[in-house]
């Protein structure tokens, strides 16, 4: 489990064939700032949100395998450069984003990104199959970083929601180098997908 909470930027440094053109990689990512000396191999850490095992490490970098089925569902895990990391959650950390599994739902598409006064906007295009989830003043992962949602606007294709980045998160997060058009790794809050399944079963008469 995780937070959303950005604690370093990493960097994938090398990027391995685990097998065929269809299996996934082993990417080496160097941790940055991140401490390594409590990680232990089969740990997980996200990487701009997508849960990883480590299965090798060093004192200033690690080492996971991505499977072919979770490249095909992420954006920047596939290429070398920058990304946001966060460990697991302990029982004794302040939740001091909101809980995250780490499984991204799905790909948004950055549609705006620009400065407002100190803040910058920023809008995502959703599908449909993750626009029910979102609300509101509710929470949305984007790229590994806990978000608070501004507005939602339904499309023919499913929404567009707009989140606030205050400096500081701009500053120490990937979301810095967001474009228009760029893709990213979406997770819904994990209470709306309860809510929505207990709503959906009928009731016992």
């Amino acid at each position: 489990m995780f937070t959303g909470i950005v604690a370093a930027i990493g960097k994938i440094t090398d990027i391995s064939p685990l097998g065929d053109v269809q299996a996934g990689h082993r990417l080496t990512v160097d941790a940055g700032t991140l401490p390594l000396t409590d990680v232990a191999l089969g740990d997980s850490i996200t990487l701009n949100g997508a849960c990883m095992t480590v299965v090798t490490k060093t004192d200033r970098s690690f080492q996971v395998d991505v499977s072919r089925e979770s490249l095909n569902c992420t954006s920047g895990l596939d290429r070398l450069g920058e990304v946001n990391l966060e460990k697991a959650v302990t029982l004794s950390e302040r939740l001091g984003g909101h809980l995250v599994s780490g499984h991204v739902d799905g790909l948004g598409e950055v549609v705006t990104f620009e400065p407002v006064g100190e803040s910058w906007l920023l809008v995502v295009a959703a599908p449909k199959s993750l626009a029910r989830y979102l609300a509101f003043k509710g929470s949305i992962v984007v790229n590994g970083v806990s978000l608070t949602v501004n507005s939602v606007t339904d499309t023919a294709t499913g929404c567009e929601f707009s989140v606030n980045l205050i400096p500081h998160t701009v500053q120490v997060t990937t979301l810095k180098h967001l474009q228009k058009g760029a893709k990213v790794n979406l997770e819904v809050d994990l209470i709306a997908r309860y809510v929505e399944r207990m709503l959906s079963l009928p009731r016992d008469s």
